[in-house]
């Protein structure tokens, strides 16, 4: 095989992208917002494009707890991650999870367990070359009144993810947040764009009642589903190949 020179090489990239993004941007064209509902009538396949989603918790560790129904912030994050992964596979695009049932992935419930829970979430993003990274929280905080969706980057390259998906949720949502830097570990496991969305706050009534509800968290999939395509509708892609 014939190898390509630097420009060779700088134009196969070039075009590739270029193509990637086309692919995207005719997605995008197809999704409609028709009310609380997103419509899918194109699929894209072939992208060789990676999200990583990322239940947050699991096992022993439950996460934050719902201050009237006692629901577990991880049976939250995996079943948003399950509706995540179902509309972004429809969508073309290769989907890893770190962990697809109840357990954690920290083997033995043992000192230490939280530690090896971690290394194993950035093991498998490592491994799955993301190109993007999703990691689906529940809130809680001592104010009781506070709500909705709030997302965090750790870097530039997560700061653009996540100012676009808190733009649609704030539109979803009614509220007004902005997306926060936060210093957590999730957000610096790749170079690729990270984003943690904490989909609600599970001490305030409404948004602990609605994020037990299956209609709304499918809505809610949807929702951030569309951030991701609009994200990469405006070119901002990393391509692992």
């Amino acid at each position: 095989m014939q190898k390509m020179g630097v420009f060779g090489a700088f134009w196969h990239k070039y075009v590739k992208k270029t193509l990637l993004i086309s692919l995207v941007l005719a997605l995008c064209i197809s999704v409609y917002n028709l009310g609380e509902k997103i419509y899918l009538d194109q699929q894209v396949s072939g992208l060789n494009f990676v999200v990583v989603l990322d239940a947050g918790h699991g096992g022993i560790d439950g996460g934050v707890v719902g201050s009237n129904t006692g629901t577990k912030e991880s049976e939250i994050n995996l079943e948003m991650v399950f509706l995540l992964k179902d509309l972004l596979e429809k969508g073309g695009f290769k989907v890893v999870l770190t962990r697809s049932d109840k357990n954690g992935l920290y083997g033995s419930a043992t000192n230490g367990f939280k530690r090896r829970d971690m290394q194993k979430r950035f093991d498998v993003i490592r491994q799955a070359k993301a190109n993007l990274v999703l990691s689906l929280h529940c809130n809680k905080f001592s104010d009781s009144s506070r709500s909705g969706p709030q997302v965090f980057f750790g870097d530039s390259q997560g700061q653009k993810l996540a100012q676009k998906m808190q733009t649609v949720l704030n539109d979803f949502t009614k509220n007004s947040h902005s997306a926060l830097k936060g210093d957590y570990f999730m957000l610096k496991c790749t170079t690729s764009p990270s984003v943690i969305v904490e989909c609600g706050f599970l001490s305030n009534p409404n948004d602990e009642a609605k994020l037990c509800d299956q209609n709304y968290r499918r809505q809610l999939a949807e929702v951030i589903f569309k951030g991701v395509l609009l994200y990469l509708a405006d070119g901002v892609v990393n391509d692992t190949v």
